[in-house]
This record gives C-alpha cells, sequence and structure tokens, in this order.
C-alpha cells in the first residue's frame, strides 16, 4: 500500500479502546494527531471516527484547551462544501437568529431530532446509508409533511402560550366585570381572565 494512502486511512483500535476517547492534539500548524495510533488525521478520518462511533477527543497540543466542537464543525463544513449540502441558506440564517435568549431551546430540539432519527435508523437496521438515504427519499414527502405539522402545531402552541402569559412584548388584555351595577376593570397580568 503506498505510504500516502496509508495515511489516510483511520486505523482500527480493538474494540476495547472504544471505552476510553483517543486522544487528538492540534498542533499550531493545524495538524491532527493521534496519539493512540501515533498518526497524523485530516478531517476525513476525523469524520470516519465519527462515523464508527468511535470516542475521541481533540485538544490545542500547548493548552489543553477543549477543540472537539470546533473540529466537528470543520467537519460539518467540508461535508457542506461538497456534495449535497442539509444545510440551506434560509436554514442557516433561521439558525442564526436563534442564538441569544432561544438557542437553548433550539439545540434542545435538534439534539432530540437527531437521536430520534439515529434511533429510527439502528431500530429498522438499515444496513448503510445509501439503504438509509433511499428509504428516506421514499418517504421525503410524507416525512416532510409530518414535520411541517409538527412545526405548525410547536409554533401556534408557542404563540398561545406567549399570548396567554403576556411574554415578549405580547400587552395583557384587560377585561370588566360588573359588580353590582358598577363595572370594575381587572388587569389580567398572566391574561388568564
Amino acid at each position: 500500500m503506498p505510504e500516502n494512502q496509508a495515511r489516510h486511512e483511520t486505523p482500527r483500535m480493538p474494540d476495547n479502546s472504544r471505552n476510553t476517547p483517543r486522544l487528538i492534539k492540534k498542533y499550531p500548524n493545524r495538524r491532527l494527531y493521534d496519539t493512540h495510533t501515533s498518526s497524523h488525521l485530516t478531517l476525513a478520518d476525523i469524520r470516519q471516527l465519527v462515523v464508527d462511533k468511535i470516542a475521541f477527543q481533540v485538544v490545542d497540543a500547548k493548552s489543553g484547551e477543549d477543540l472537539t466542537r470546533s473540529i466537528l464543525l470543520q467537519v460539518i463544513l467540508e461535508a457542506e462544501s461538497g456534495g449535497e449540502p442539509i444545510f440551506t441558506s434560509d436554514m442557516l440564517m433561521g439558525i442564526i437568529q436563534f442564538y441569544g435568549p432561544y438557542q437553548g431551546v433550539l439545540g434542545s430540539y435538534l439534539d432530540k431530532s437527531i437521536q430520534t432519527v439515529i434511533d429510527i435508523q439502528s431500530q429498522t437496521g438499515a444496513q448503510s446509508s445509501e439503504a438509509w438515504s433511499d428509504f428516506m427519499h421514499q418517504q421525503a414527502p410524507v416525512m416532510q409533511d409530518l414535520m411541517r405539522q409538527y412545526v405548525d402545531q410547536s409554533k401556534a402552541l408557542y404563540l398561545n402560550t406567549q399570548n396567554l402569559f403576556g411574554m415578549f412584548g405580547a400587552k395583557p388584555g384587560r377585561k370588566k366585570m360588573a359588580m353590582g351595577n358598577k363595572p370594575i376593570a381587572i388587569s389580567c397580568a398572566a391574561g388568564l381572565i
């Protein structure tokens, strides 16, 4: 096997090595070094570690700072640049708009949604990403409709809750109730009356 080809393959570790995360060091020259295999890795190698469900942590070689998220974002950027991207420009703008007070909600929602898809994939026994992709393309119209309905219901629930509690600039209503012959104004602090 040629030397440059061997360098780009993700070395396989015995099954007992999956219990402890691999330590991958990132050097100032932007090279990634796997301390388990004593070899340099590419972003494609990192992606393969994720696909193979091999635990790892990327740290700065000098400071020890955890860079795992940063490297995973680079892997996503590389994947989005080639082939068929997952994220549209509108979707990315929507995600950016969620940063701030709503990011916890979106992060939790995306995390649970992705985990659900992973669980379904493992339960259905999809043997390859190609089989899963074929299945999802056949189910796309149904899945999109279900997701649209779910999003519409979630939006309606959110807006109703917002109006109910007078949150985010919605003004609580004022209702008049008659007490005897005199109407009295009751402020609905929570909009419940």
